[in-house]
Order: structure tokens, then sequence, then C-alpha cells
């Protein structure tokens, strides 16, 4: 897998987490333990797509 598409990936999958915190925000019973643990998860997702992107600039 190339890095473009391993970004690609990534970008997707911090797009449906996303989805999910903004849907459990909505939600009158919204789990805050769970929300914390998406955005950290988010947040790992983002900085793993800025590395890559950053590794890929350097290599061209």
């Amino acid at each position: 897998m190339s890095t473009a598409d391993h970004v690609a990936q990534l970008t997707e999958k911090h797009h449906q987490i996303e989805e999910k915190i903004e849907n459990e925000l909505a939600s009158p019973s919204a789990d805050h333990v769970h929300i914390s643990e998406l955005k950290r998860e988010k947040l790992r997702l983002k900085e793993k797509i800025a590395m890559l992107s950053r590794t890929e600039k350097v290599t061209h």
C-alpha cells in the first residue's frame, strides 16, 4: 500500500470517528467516557496522517 493510499484510509477512518462523536453528543444519554476515547483515537489518527504526509513530502 502506498503512503497516499494509507493516508486516504486513515483520513476516512478519522471522518468516521468524527461522525460517531457527533452522534454520541446528540444522544440524550451521551457516554462522555466513550466520547473521550473516540476523541483520543481521532487525535491519534490526525497525528499519524500528519506524520505520513510530512514523510511523503520529504521523499518527493
